[in-house]
């Protein structure tokens, strides 16, 4: 329930993006943050510095993209977020005594010490790889992109209304670019959620394995 709590504002994305295009779907993204936040202070009394942190990029990143109207910003967003994560679980193991992994869930799980920084170093390449996968996707339409705009010699492109701007192979080169765009959508959502979710059971494997008995009760004479 959690992961999907935590996705929920990419889910949002996702939906809106599929009724009103990426720029509706960025405000949506940002609206759905601010209101996981409001909620997670509202019910306990804190907020997660993860969701924190995600909300202050998405203002950023996000902001940039209604404002210049370019689609660029919010899709370096992800990969921006996760190597940042990823940078802060491999640096907890060089700053303080414990992993942050082991800071987050030693309360519930003990495991010796070697597993924690185990684990913690695994999350840590997990989120850079991510970040570098999410880059990899987009990337297919950025080249899409800069070509349609070399060939058209237009700054920028609504990519929603492709046939009211091109004809011929530049409307095709849209269209192309368009569906790139979609792919890149359905990766942040499915691809990036499925290998969250993949990589938390593998985790809740690994855990089991090395968990520790609790020790017995001595009874007192």
């Amino acid at each position: 329930m959690k992961l999907l709590a935590d996705f929920f504002p990419v889910i949002l994305f996702f939906v809106a993006y599929k009724l009103y295009g990426i720029y509706i779907a960025t405000g949506v993204a940002i609206a759905a943050s601010v209101i996981q936040v409001g909620y997670g202070w509202l019910r306990k009394g804190h907020v997660e510095r993860m969701h924190l942190i995600t909300l202050a990029i998405l203002v950023v990143f996000g902001g940039l993209t209604i404002l210049l109207q370019d689609r660029t910003f919010i899709m370096w967003k992800p990969s921006v977020i996760n190597w940042l994560f990823g940078l802060v679980f491999i640096g907890s193991m060089l700053i303080g005594k414990k992993p942050l992994v082991q800071r987050m869930m030693e309360s519930a799980i003990d495991v010796p010490d070697p597993i924690w920084k185990r684990l913690n170093l695994a999350w840590g390449v997990f989120f850079i790889i991510l970040g570098f996968l999410n880059l990899y996707v987009a990337n297919d339409f950025f080249v899409a992109e800069r070509q349609l705009m070399e060939l058209s010699g237009l700054q920028q492109i609504d990519f929603d209304s492709c046939h009211t701007q091109f004809q011929g192979i530049e409307l095709q080169m849209c269209h192309d670019a368009h569906s790139l765009e979609e792919s890149w959508v359905n990766f942040k959502l499915f691809g990036m959620m499925g290998l969250t979710l993949g990589f938390v059971i593998l985790q809740a494997f690994y855990l089991a394995r090395h968990l520790r008995e609790p020790e017995p009760e001595t009874e007192e004479n």
